[in-house]
């Protein structure tokens, strides 16, 4: 699926045509990377399965409950820049989303030509990228107002399904052009297959990249929420509590206020970032 949204969307087939199709009604509605099965009967194609997903990539809704944007994804880039300055546990979301959904996660910082001309909190994540670095997660610096441009994200991005995801105002739709040479092609035909206009910052949309792989643009958002995550896929979104996961005393330890909890034991003696831990309880708290 190139699109989804209501009853209907645009699927491309293997032989490259790109149709637009209705969901019969005991399938359910598709997202945005689904593979489907499809039936054709006179001028109406119609989605008569959608086969097994590898993953889902979601965000919580108004009411902490999971909402599916796209599927079958093997990376997320979780786009920042200095403005809007990212909040100050938006990273970890995002990261622990990506991991709890098995799919990898890459940070790109955006507008990297501003970081020496604007004021961002010295305790933020935008302090932190070395940090990120040194936990493992690639952090690729992108510009699209002079260097280092965004080349680098090019072999990142190459033969491969990804989603770029991010507040509103951090400069996706400038990547996407950038990366997309032929974008007003790919969501012309889009419109023209639909017979209506493709919103590209309300939509969520696959496009193809030049040289080989699929890249899907999701709409901004101001905050990016976790739906309720259970604790220990919460625990287990930070990679480096992972060595030390149960080691505590009590087997249902939530790593919180606990006596002889590993993870409280190693963030005080060094492995594990206190920031990090921090950020851990905060949202361990606002999922309770």
């Amino acid at each position: 699926m190139l699109v989804s949204y209501g009853n209907q969307g645009v699927v491309e087939t293997a032989d490259g045509s790109i149709l637009d199709c209705h969901y019969r009604r005991s399938v359910g509605r598709p997202f945005c990377g689904d593979r489907v099965m499809l039936e054709t009967d006179g001028d109406r194609t119609q989605v008569v399965e959608i086969l097994p997903r590898q993953n889902v990539f979601a965000r919580a809704d108004n009411r902490q409950r999971k909402q599916v944007i796209a599927a079958n994804l093997q990376q997320v880039l979780v786009v920042l820049a200095p403005r809007p300055e990212p909040s100050r546990d938006l990273v970890e979301r995002y990261l622990v989303a990506a991991h709890s959904l098995d799919i990898a996660p890459i940070l790109v910082l955006n507008k990297v030509e501003l970081m020496n001309r604007e004021s961002y909190d010295s305790t933020g994540p935008l302090s932190r990228l070395d940090a990120y670095r040194e936990l493992g997660y690639a952090v690729i610096e992108t510009s699209c107002k002079g260097a280092p441009g965004f080349s680098s994200l090019a072999p990142v991005l190459h033969g491969r399904t990804s989603i770029l995801a991010g507040q509103s105002g951090v400069g996706k739709s400038s990547l996407v052009n950038a990366l997309i040479p032929d974008l007003e092609l790919q969501t012309g035909a889009l419109s023209r297959v639909t017979g209506k206009g493709t919103h590209t910052t309300t939509t969520t949309i696959m496009y193809s990249l030049p040289g080989g792989g699929r890249l899907v643009d999701s709409p901004g958002v101001w905050e990016y929420g976790l739906w309720q995550i259970d604790q220990p896929d919460l625990a287990h979104g930070f990679i480096e509590f992972r060595p030390f996961l149960g080691q505590c005393r009590f087997n249902d330890c939530r790593h919180d206020t606990e006596p002889m909890c590993a993870i409280r034991e190693a963030t005080e003696s060094g492995p594990i970032n206190d920031w990090r831990y921090q950020s851990y309880v905060r949202l361990l708290r606002q999922s309770a």
